[in-house]
């Protein structure tokens, strides 16, 4: 008996990074400071969950619309439409099980055998594993590591071929922590439009912005909202991880090609707790700006210690939940590092190397996924270990 299909085989295995590593010392009991994994460890907000519970108790049981429910889709719309300027009606919303859900019905209904999607390295590594699914092959273009990892337009056009279908991007980029300019999102923009080429963004961290920096939606462009695939969750913003919501937002002709593959996956997105996400939108925001600013203060504390520390240079990330500091001055691969850093100090951080070979020289720190006196002593412990290790600093 074959097993599996040839289109399981020939996608690349992609394992959970450095948690995976870790997995035995936690099987152990262990206590573990978790730096790797990229999850708010806020509660979700009561009134939100209370919403819920309302719409179990209301009877809200039952099959639903493949695109989600109305109500909750006229939400999405405004939102759509106030905060990311971004022309959608209810009829352009596909309420999905998570971004990564999102994802996946993307690439399988735009993507044929063969076709080339662009990612920007660093890259989102579950969007390689949707990309193979379909069929698609995996092409990366560098962003501009000597210049904060900002987009190349260069190395995007360096890329291109007859057979290019689409680029994705994470915009706020995770693991870099960039908010892309709009200006930068333009070159993307312009390239797209000049191929004719769709665009997966990736905006699952909109609302986890820094400082001055801004998001902006490349579907928001001149031109782009006919060619763009966006995708929102509620994952990060209001603490619903667990809860696998997500939503895409496109134009109306893409909208049927989508829902024929969500409807023969899923069907539809649990109905109850959609009333959860209809009321995560509608009502204040006041929890999600609580939450940013808590996330603030976590960013400070990791890149101001992280600075401190001889050979480690951190810039402070403009959103997301992710510092990304460069390693490369210890001269030992970014893996190896973090290995022996679990082992000798319990603290968790993700190898640069998981995003690519551009990120190779860096870790990934998640800010977001411990309280704060947690994330103190993490420090500490790195801290020690740095002014302790035998492997001597290059250069």
């Amino acid at each position: 008996m074959k097993w599996p299909a040839d289109r399981i085989l020939d996608s690349s295995p992609k394992s959970f990074g450095m948690y995976e590593v870790a997995m035995p010392l936690m099987a152990q009991g262990i206590d573990l400071i978790h730096m790797e994994v990229g999850r708010p460890d806020f509660d979700t907000p009561a009134h939100i969950k209370e919403a819920t519970k309302k719409a179990l108790d209301d009877g809200l049981v039952h099959y639903g619309d493949f695109l989600g429910n109305l109500e909750f889709r006229e939400a999405l719309a405004d939102k759509a439409r106030k905060t990311n300027g971004l022309p959608a009606a209810p009829g352009e919303i596909l309420v999905t099980n998570g971004l990564t859900h999102a994802a996946y019905v993307t690439c399988m209904a735009a993507i044929d055998p063969g076709d080339e999607v662009i990612l920007l390295e660093p890259y989102y590594p579950q969007h390689i594993n949707k990309v193979e699914l379909a069929g698609g092959v995996v092409i990366t273009a560098a962003l501009d590591r000597a210049n904060g990892f900002r987009i190349d337009a260069n190395a995007i056009r360096s890329k291109l071929t007859d057979k290019t279908r689409m680029i994705a991007l994470v915009n706020p980029a995770n693991p870099t922590g960039r908010v892309f300019s709009r200006e930068e999102l333009q070159s993307v923009a312009d390239i797209a439009q000049e191929h004719d080429l769709l665009v997966m963004a990736d905006e699952v961290y909109e609302q986890i912005v820094y400082d001055d920096n801004v998001h902006t939606s490349i579907a928001s462009l001149d031109g782009m909202w006919e060619r763009t695939f966006t995708h929102f969750a509620f994952t990060k913003g209001y603490a619903m991880d667990g809860w696998r919501m997500g939503y895409v937002v496109a134009n109306e002709k893409f909208i049927d090609g989508l829902l024929k593959v969500s409807m023969n996956d899923v069907a539809h997105v649990n109905v109850f707790i959609q009333e959860g996400g209809r009321v995560a939108v509608t009502d204040s925001q006041q929890c999600v700006l609580d939450m940013v600013s808590e996330d603030k203060r976590r960013r400070d504390l990791v890149v101001n210690r992280l600075n401190a520390i001889d050979g480690i240079r951190c810039p402070a990330p403009e959103g997301t939940i992710y510092a990304f500091p460069d390693i490369s001055s210890f001269g030992v691969p970014a893996t190896d590092l973090a290995v022996d850093i679990l082992n000798q100090t319990h603290v968790v951080v993700e190898s640069g190397g998981f995003y690519g070979k551009t990120a190779e020289g860096h870790f990934r720190v998640c800010f977001g996924a411990e309280p704060y006196a947690r994330i103190e002593e993490a420090m500490d412990r790195l801290e020690a270990y740095f002014a302790d290790r035998s492997v001597a600093k290059v250069g």
